[in-house]
């Protein structure tokens, strides 16, 4: 994520800077005068910059799963695009704004001269200018929304469908507005090339094409409620789902109205196109799911996607898979397509996280799929019962080894603690983990 960002950001600055080098100012411009003019192009620059680079991941590339480590990196950059832009578009707005600041303290003299337009040129530059402040706003309060976790998602979804649109009208500001000298120099070229992928993207969403090609039809065959706060859903799909590896997820709609939640595929590919979902209660749609659904309900399912790929294991190196909650559920994917071939199962260490050992649903299940799995050891974690995984515990049990890598699904915070854990002992691991929070 963050070398993507950088280097677009890197880019555009890069020709922005060329083109800063390369204009000859009035002799009798202010330093300050040309200063904010040219804080207002690269502020706005950026902004389109990272705004185009969002409405194009938007529509889930799957050939950026690769270098990017999944399509949950893919959207957690698209998000972190998203708000880096629209917060340099308020930065944007606030240098239009110092505009009286200037003059009341150094005075009109020192101004640059605008360009002049006329006819049908200025009537378009006056209503994107327009246009484009009004479009500031409304993304202003996009991000607000998108930040407040506890404003309801189905409402946010139906507000973030405006974002195409808000897009294209932000980009029709930019283009009309940037300097038209740009044209002529690098800093139009790569200004033309992200527009053009920003409208691809916002074109696409708004006509319903985003994952179209890989979606698949089906019927729901099962839906079973191991414990109060889970839900396991069993689903067969039509010709239209070529298979999954264990461990990706996809994105299922069983309500139209509800559209598309992404969740982890908690069943190994049997060739049969049946597949399972176990889906916790986190909230009212989620928390209702058990009611709502019933054998035989029509369901679409999109993908798949992710790269949490038990093929990905590296072979040389100590694994260390840990699990907390729902997380479980690629791991039971993977246990599942070891089955059939135990011999083949490569030597780990699973832990699971739990609040309490003696009720979770997912403790049988796990004991059954490893008892048949010689080379993987089952280590379960029950808070109630006094458990807990340290990073301590982990390093104690690597001994002298020194090639481990670790496989992470659940909790962010548990993460966050393990990962400072392991940097505070001095070892450095390799650990893999999924950001599947999508908002």
């Amino acid at each position: 994520m963050k070398p993507l960002l950088a280097s677009l950001l890197a880019l555009v600055a890069a020709v922005w800077g060329w083109d800063v080098l390369n204009t000859s100012y009035p002799a009798s411009a202010h330093p300050l005068w040309i200063s904010r003019q040219e804080a207002l192009y690269l502020s706005g620059y950026l902004s389109i910059a990272l705004m185009s680079l969002a409405m194009f991941l938007a529509t889930r590339p799957t050939w950026l799963e690769a270098p990017l480590g999944g399509m949950d990196r893919v959207y957690r950059t698209h998000k972190w695009a998203g708000i880096l832009a629209i917060s340099l578009a308020a930065l944007h707005w606030l240098i239009e704004m110092s505009d009286d600041i200037l003059k009341s303290t150094i005075g009109r003299e020192g101004r640059i001269p605008k360009e002049k337009f006329a006819g049908l040129l200025k009537v378009l530059r006056d209503l994107a200018e327009d246009i484009g402040e009004w479009a500031i706003y409304a993304v202003l309060i996009m991000l607000v929304i998108t930040l407040w976790k506890k404003f309801p998602y189905k409402a946010w979804r139906c507000l973030h469908r405006a974002m195409p649109v808000l897009y294209l009208m932000l980009a029709f500001h930019a283009a009309l507005l940037a300097p038209t000298h740009y044209w002529a120099q690098p800093a139009g070229v790569l200004l033309a090339a992200l527009l053009a992928v920003g409208v691809y993207g916002a074109f696409r969403s708004l006509q319903g094409g985003i994952g179209r090609t890989r979606q698949a039809a089906g019927e729901i065959l099962a839906v079973e409620q191991p414990s109060p706060d889970i839900t396991t859903v069993s689903c067969r799909l039509d010709r239209g789902w070529h298979g999954h590896h264990p461990g990706q997820f996809a994105f299922v709609t069983f309500d139209d109205k509800e559209g598309p939640h992404p969740f982890t595929i908690a069943s190994a590919d049997q060739g049969d196109r049946v597949i399972r979902f176990a889906i916790k209660a986190l909230g009212d749609y989620t928390g209702s799911l058990a009611a709502r659904l019933q054998a035989g309900q029509d369901v679409r399912v999109e993908g798949p996607y992710g790269r949490f790929d038990l093929a990905r294991c590296n072979p040389h190196a100590r694994q260390i898979w840990i699990a907390g909650g729902i997380g479980v559920t690629p791991f039971l994917a993977w246990l599942e397509s070891l089955q059939s071939a135990p011999a083949q199962a490569p030597a780990a260490d699973l832990h699971y996280c739990t609040r309490d050992q003696a009720s979770d649903a997912f403790v049988p299940r796990l004991e059954r799929l490893c008892a048949t799995l010689p080379g993987i050891r089952l280590h379960v974690h029950g808070a109630r019962q006094g458990a807990s995984l340290t990073a301590e515990s982990l390093i104690r049990s690597l001994g002298s080894e020194k090639q481990a890598e670790v496989w992470f699904c659940g909790p962010s915070g548990l993460a966050d603690a393990l990962r400072n854990g392991f940097g505070r002992l001095g070892r450095r691991l390799r650990f893999h983990q999924e950001a599947f929070e999508m908002r």
